[in-house]
């Protein structure tokens, strides 16, 4: 049978054959947001052939499915997730580490399901949709260039909530694992970059999504690169300085900033938006401090910092933004230029969240978090060594944007306090050995005038 695609044919008898195997396999991918909370159920929102299940060889079968888990507020949809499952009557040994289980029952009973994106042919196919736009059932596929063809696909393992194929070195996919409905920013805001002819973020060449929902994004693979945690850490195992990249960071930073401020709407900040995220802040730090106790003596010091941003007046602008800005974001090319990647923002906050305008300082606080991090990673602390990024990052944006995230201390400061608040949470609850790291920059923040 030629390689076709179509609407899958029995949608309502394919979905209860999978939920035993969705039911061990899925709580256990690292981008599954529900970890920790059972599952309770599945709901089938589509489903698609986009390489016909004929029964002899394999079938690619994409599905849109909710997760139905206790705990989520009244009123919210369950979590919808993009699955990629490759359908075989026997499963060749090397795709055996992809296994999810056999289906004992429905239209696909007796065959090898399994983690698509690990088989060559079947990643190398959704490639071929991506270099052919149209619509394939629910799903839209679009490209802005003309693509080579037979790139060979390989994955990437790092990621924790989405998933990544690179195609032949030239093309890297990102597939988002967790679909909500909106425009996701990692393509909305390349797109807008692009146009307004910033060169510091690699643009969209194809994308595929739904009516509702961005799917998917293939841009250029920058493969020369090196990210800028990875390169501040041989720094400090080398006893080299890092200040020259920072400032050259805070350059790059200044430039997104101004090309997202310049493509896309922005709006005063107000003395009343600056009340709601004072007030945003305040609620997070409490809810941190009830779930991890050692931040309990730090409390009042760390309100009066909110407080602060709460009392003064509105000042500056609201623009979109990176969200999550780290320097596990940046890539720094054999030319020495800085890229910034990975757009999406906190994947586990709300789209419409994530969407919305921000003051730009919030991207600068978590950039000077990341410093800290890396510091930290040394043995002994190099604190000063950090201080140095910091000025140098910041001084490198002053100069790019005519406006220093100094200038307002007690906005910076905040989000800051605010950013190393939520990493204490994550460090408690994921690696207790890392608590130490926020901790400090929490009695930093927390006494300083």
């Amino acid at each position: 049978m030629p390689e076709t695609a179509s609407t899958t044919r029995a949608p309502d008898a394919l979905l209860p054959s999978l939920t035993p195997l969705l039911h061990g396999w899925l709580p256990r991918q690292r981008w599954f947001a529900g970890k920790g909370r059972r599952v309770t159920g599945f709901t089938l929102d589509a489903a698609t052939e986009l390489l016909p299940l004929d029964g002899t060889g394999p079938g690619l079968l994409h599905l849109l499915v909710r997760v139905e888990q206790p705990g989520r507020p009244a009123g919210t949809p369950a979590d919808c997730y993009q699955l990629l499952l490759g359908v075989r009557p026997q499963l060749p040994p090397r795709l055996a580490p992809a296994l999810i289980g056999r289906i004992r029952q429905g239209p696909l009973a007796g065959r090898a399901v399994y983690e698509g994106l690990r088989d060559p042919r079947l990643a190398g196919l959704l490639y071929e949709r991506l270099r052919s736009p149209g619509r394939i059932g629910p799903l839209n596929f679009h490209t802005t260039t003309a693509l080579p063809p037979a790139l060979a696909p390989r994955v990437l393992d790092a990621e924790q909530s989405n998933s990544s194929l690179v195609f032949g070195d030239s093309f890297i996919l990102k597939i988002f694992r967790r679909v909500s409905p909106g425009a996701n920013p990692d393509l909305e805001l390349p797109l807008a970059l692009a146009g307004a002819g910033c060169a510091r973020v690699p643009a969209p060449v194809a994308w595929f999504e739904t009516r509702t929902a961005t799917l998917g994004v293939l841009q250029p693979y920058l493969r020369d690169s090196r990210d800028g945690w990875r390169l501040a850490l041989d720094a400090l195992a080398d006893g080299r300085e890092f200040t020259a990249e920072a400032l050259a960071l805070g350059r790059a930073t200044a430039e997104v900033h101004l090309a997202l401020a310049a493509a896309l709407p922005t709006e005063p900040l107000r003395r009343s938006r600056s009340r709601h995220l004072a007030a945003a802040m305040d609620a997070r730090l409490h809810a941190a401090a009830q779930a991890v106790p050692a931040l309990m003596p730090y409390v009042p010091g760390l309100r009066s910092v909110f407080a602060a941003v709460q009392d003064a007046p509105g000042s500056g602008r609201l623009q979109r933004i990176h969200g999550d800005l780290h320097l596990g974001q940046t890539l720094r090319g054999a030319d020495g230029g800085w890229a910034v990647i990975d757009f999406e923002g906190e994947p586990a906050k709300p789209l419409d969240e994530r969407r919305s305008p921000q003051p730009p300082v919030r991207d600068i606080a978590g950039m000077l978090r990341s410093f800290d991090y890396a510091a930290r990673t040394h043995r002994p602390w190099n604190a000063d060594w950090a201080a140095r990024c910091r000025a140098a990052y910041c001084t490198g944006y002053a100069e790019a944007a005519g406006t220093d995230p100094r200038d307002d201390p007690a906005l910076l400061r905040a989000y800051e306090t605010d950013k190393a608040v939520y990493e204490v949470v994550y460090e408690a609850r994921h690696r207790p050995d890392w608590l130490p790291v926020p901790m400090a920059a929490i009695e930093r923040l927390s006494s300083t005038t």
